[in-house]
This record gives C-alpha cells, sequence and structure tokens, in this order.
C-alpha cells in the first residue's frame, strides 16, 4: 500500500501536469469549443479511458517495449501522428454543420470518444511517461508493485478527467457564444483542424 507521503507528494505533481495545457487539454477545448460541452466532456472521458489503457500497459511491461523498441516505438508514434493529421483534414474540409440557431453538433459525444480513446493509445508519449513516472513513486517494501502502479494510475486518470471537464466546460461556453456570429462558424472548422494537424506533426518530430 503506497503511504500518505508519498500519495500526497504524487497527486499535487500530478495536477501540476494536469493543468498545465497539454495536446490532451487542447483537443479536449477544441472538441467543446466547436461541438459543445457535452462534446467536449466526452472527449476527456476518452483520453481519460486512454490512460487507464496506458496504465494496464505499464503493468504488464508493454509500455517498455514500446520504450525499447525503436521499429515499435515508430509505428505508434506515427500511427498517432498520421491519425491526428487525417481528422484535421477533415475538420478544415467538412462544412460546419452548426446551424446559428443551435443545431446539431459538428459530432457526436459517442464518436468524439471513441476518437480521443484511440487517439491517447497511439500516443507513445503517453505510454512513455507512464513508464517514467509511475514507477518513481513505487515502494516494494510498501507490498504489491501492480496495485501501487494501479493505484498511481488510477489517481492521474481521475485527476486528469477532472481538468478535462473543468477546460470542456469553459471552452463549450465559450463555443456556444462565438458560434452566435456567422465569421466564427465558417472558420471554427479550419481552427480545429489546424490544432489536431499541429498535435499530430508535433507527435510525428518528437525525439524517442
Amino acid at each position: 500500500m503506497i503511504d500518505h507521503a508519498t500519495l500526497v507528494t504524487y497527486i499535487v505533481i500530478v495536477l501540476g501536469f494536469v493543468f498545465i495545457p497539454g495536446p490532451a487539454t487542447l483537443l479536449t477545448m477544441a472538441r467543446a469549443a466547436s461541438s459543445g460541452t457535452k462534446v467536449g466532456i466526452a472527449t476527456g472521458a476518452g483520453i481519460a479511458a486512454g490512460d487507464l489503457i496506458h496504465t494496464s500497459m505499464a503493468i504488464v511491461g508493454l509500455s517498455a517495449i514500446v520504450a525499447t523498441s525503436a521499429l515499435l516505438f515508430s509505428i505508434v508514434k506515427y500511427a498517432g501522428a498520421a491519425f491526428l493529421i487525417y481528422l484535421g483534414i477533415r475538420a478544415m474540409l467538412d462544412k460546419a454543420p452548426v446551424e446559428l440557431n443551435g443545431g446539431v453538433p459538428a459530432i457526436s459525444a459517442g464518436r468524439a470518444f471513441r476518437q480521443a480513446v484511440l487517439t491517447e493509445v497511439l500516443n507513445p508519449k503517453t505510454a512513455l511517461f507512464f513508464l517514467a513516472f509511475l514507477p518513481q513513486f513505487v515502494r516494494p517494501e510498501h507490498g504489491s508493485t501492480a496495485l501501487q502502479l494501479a493505484t498511481l494510475g488510477i489517481v492521474f486518470v481521475l485527476l486528469g478527467l477532472v481538468s478535462t471537464v473543468v477546460f470542456a466546460v469553459g471552452a463549450g461556453r465559450l463555443g456556444s457564444l462565438l458560434r452566435r456570429h456567422p465569421a466564427v462558424v465558417k472558420w471554427q472548422g479550419k481552427v480545429v483542424g489546424t490544432i489536431y494537424c499541429a498535435v499530430g506533426v508535433r507527435l510525428a518530430l518528437q525525439e524517442r
């Protein structure tokens, strides 16, 4: 079992991580601003689900394979980058289906959730983060290593979900106001698409 002091230290550090806007936060905000708060929250939930998968991978050792195999790392990295860029290009090319009087969202919450899960799972940086970060707070003398890793991973996922919900609500409210203006509706797809493409390129260019 993780001791109290270690857990508190871990939570403070993780709060610093999750409330500093990163790629996951940007994607959540982009979805919320363009398609509404519900879709933004679904995106955040999808990212959380992806992080749970990474936690499981870290526990069973699959993340270690990604860290040590240059070929596998490259495959996962470029697959994730290609998927993000694909989403970005689609967003830029598609005509905005959101009506000024409050029509249907540009994407369903379910679809946003599935895309977010796939995007997060295909992000090798997340796998490497869990592999490198979680073990620092594991103490073998405190019991099962797997149980400690699972606890740390779940805490990270829950705090990350709280942060993405906060950002999604804020971006969703702002987006609902901005979408009342025709110019915003016309350009929002291009802006959102640019964010996706930028994150995809960043992922493709990151070093191992």
